[in-house]
């Protein structure tokens, strides 16, 4: 594995030349600020009517609409969300200029084939493996954030420069930009979002919240040992590595993990993630992404009700207030 950072990475194939982010949310707003910070001639593009006009005036700098800030520019970085790229492509293609590059930073708009771009671009990646306020946060700080960069289409010869570049601008150069492709990216991404930190670590959380409230605990204390020691973990790990975790908590906590993790993370477990990951990678849920925005979220809307109507969340806000 190749990381590339600062020191290894050309410039110049941005210098001189113009970047139109297109949506202005988690992604959007950090990587054009950082831009804008590394001399970068930015534009952001925003649908007729958006709320985020105000907000990015507000930041110091340009918005147009879509159309308009894609016209003349040289690199169009797709950062509004996933289910909504392709009719966006399709507005703004007529006018992409002949040569252009294409930018994103997540995969499955081009892995699952939302989008076909036309054959005179170049076609990269940049993915940041965190939200875009710790990109932002990160850079301001003079650091970066790790990301992993992919060349899907190389009509000029030169995309992957570009690619690395465009990485180097906006911070990530300074902690380090993998290699990988469009595919690798947003398959992994994908599954994480569903098996591991977003889908079954909430979920192990929740669980462990209500099995001891059943069995008599007081919500709080419930809260406070299956929910708040997260950032703990998080924490350790991020400082010290799996084992490294393990080393530093106590021996009473690390048997515990011991004896306990394999019972709940057992031979069923593992089949159900891999059988996630194969319906990831058949397309599934990028078919269920698009149906469940063509229903106007739907799922969603019912998940964060319930979620908001949870004991957990009541545990939560009780311990907020005292």
């Amino acid at each position: 594995m190749k990381m590339f950072r600062d020191a290894d990475i050309d410039p110049s194939p941005l210098a001189g030349r113009r970047v139109a982010i297109l949506g202005y949310g988690n992604q959007g707003r950090a990587q054009a600020m950082n831009l804008r910070d590394s001399g970068i001639d930015v534009v952001v593009g925003l649908q007729v009517g958006s709320a985020s006009f105000a907000r990015v005036a507000s930041d110091g700098l340009t918005a147009l609409p879509s159309g308009e800030a894609v016209t003349g520019a040289d690199l169009v970085m797709l950062l509004a969300p996933d289910e909504v790229l392709a009719t966006l492509y399709r507005e703004i293609e007529p006018v992409l200029q002949e040569g252009a590059a294409l930018g994103f930073s997540h995969g499955l708009a081009i892995r699952f084939g939302l989008i076909a771009p036309r054959a005179d671009l170049d076609v990269v990646m940049v993915a940041p493996k965190g939200p875009g306020s710790a990109l932002r946060s990160l850079y301001e700080a003079g650091r970066g954030m790790i990301a992993l960069w992919a060349v899907a289409q190389d009509a000029s010869g030169s995309a992957r420069e570009l690619a690395l570049a465009y990485g180097r601008a906006i911070g990530c150069g300074r902690a380090g930009l993998i290699e990988s492709s469009f595919a690798e990216e947003c398959e992994a991404d994908l599954f994480n979002e569903q098996a591991v930190v977003w889908g079954a670590v909430p979920a192990i959380l929740e669980a462990g919240f209500e099995t001891l409230v059943e069995a008599g605990f007081a919500p709080e204390v419930a809260f406070l040992e299956c929910v708040g020691e997260l950032k703990l973990l998080a924490e350790l790990v991020e400082a010290r590595g799996l084992a490294g975790m393990r080393e530093a908590i106590s021996n009473t906590a690390e048997l515990g993990a011991v004896l306990g993790g394999p019972r709940i993370v057992d031979d069923d477990v593992r089949q159900k993630m891999r059988d996630i990951l194969a319906e990831i990678r058949a397309g599934r849920f990028s078919r269920q992404l698009a149906s469940e925005a063509a229903a106007d979220y739907p799922l969603l809307r019912d998940a964060r009700a319930t979620a908001r109507r949870s004991a957990v969340e009541t545990a939560r806000r009780d311990l907020d207030a005292t």
